[in-house]
């Protein structure tokens, strides 16, 4: 049986499944569903049409599920869900989607949510991302798997976050950031590859020195336009999975621009080949 606070106040009708901690003064809503072995820690606030995931943990202060910050939202029962195992810190808030965007708020699996992250409305967040202190979101916003969101740093709504990317602290992200990818700055530039988080997760030497070549093509080559580079960056790469991934999400339909990148001369960062540079 769930294991249940006396002072916490949870509707009879949410579903709880096997092994949920519910510690003091939380306050559950009726149309949630915690999955097996959920532990809220305590004052812990979870309402609407919220689901989270097996094993999630949720510190003290935080706030899933509640109305979003959008003039035009009106009640309707959007939705919010949170993948299994993602540890949830303090006075995090993640909000309900909204019915002109998907009408849910989604987070992956075996995320990390720092104290004070904000995650809008209509967000959808991949798999093993990572949000430091203060990291806030505007609604709409993707996430690729495995990114990481630096500390402080504010990305615009309707951006997309390519995977396996860094969005260095305190920085500023107006536009899309491409997979595998390192963006720094106010407003956020991008600086090279995010060559010491592809390491670390096991991409081998011959793949990243394809995505540095394909890097140098798209992004420092100044010789025509970047349809003509990204086109033979197609033919020159073709049957590479990760440098078609990265083409494939610069030609995507987007809402933003992408960032565009830092000028090697405006680069101290210290790295002789910004490229190699990652956080």
């Amino acid at each position: 049986m769930p294991e249940i606070h006396p002072s916490s106040l949870v509707d009879p009708r949410a579903r709880l499944g096997e092994g949920v901690r519910i510690g003091p003064f939380c306050t559950v809503g009726p149309d949630v569903v915690l999955g097996d072995g959920v532990t809220l820690i305590s004052h812990v606030t979870i309402d609407g049409h919220t689901r989270l995931g097996e094993r999630v943990t949720v510190f003290p202060f935080a706030t899933i599920g509640l109305p979003p910050q959008h003039l035009g939202y009106r009640g309707e029962p959007t939705r919010t869900e949170v993948g299994p195992r993602t540890v949830i810190r303090e006075h995090v808030t993640i909000h309900r989607g909204t019915t002109i965007g998907t009408g849910v708020t989604t987070v992956g699996a075996d995320c990390l949510l720092m104290c004070v992250t904000h995650i809008a409305h209509d967000c959808a967040i991949g798999d093993r991302v990572i949000f430091a202190n203060n990291a806030v979101l505007g609604g709409h916003v993707t996430i690729g798997e495995a990114a990481v969101i630096g500390g402080a740093a504010a990305i615009h709504q309707w951006v997309r976050i390519g995977r396996q990317a860094m969005v260095g602290g305190a920085s500023g992200v107006e536009g899309d950031v491409i997979p595998f990818g390192s963006v720094i700055g106010n407003r956020a530039r991008l600086a090279g590859l995010n060559v010491i988080g592809l390491k670390r997760r096991g991409f081998d030497r011959a793949q990243i020195h394809r995505l540095r070549a394909a890097f140098r093509l798209l992004f420092r080559d100044e010789t025509g336009t970047l349809e003509t580079r990204l086109a033979e960056a197609r033919q020159r790469f073709a049957g590479d999975a990760l440098v078609e991934e990265v083409v494939g999400f610069m030609t995507a339909e987007s809402h933003r621009p992408l960032c565009r990148v830092v000028p090697p001369d405006d680069l101290d960062l210290g790295a002789e080949d910004p490229v190699e540079t990652a956080a």
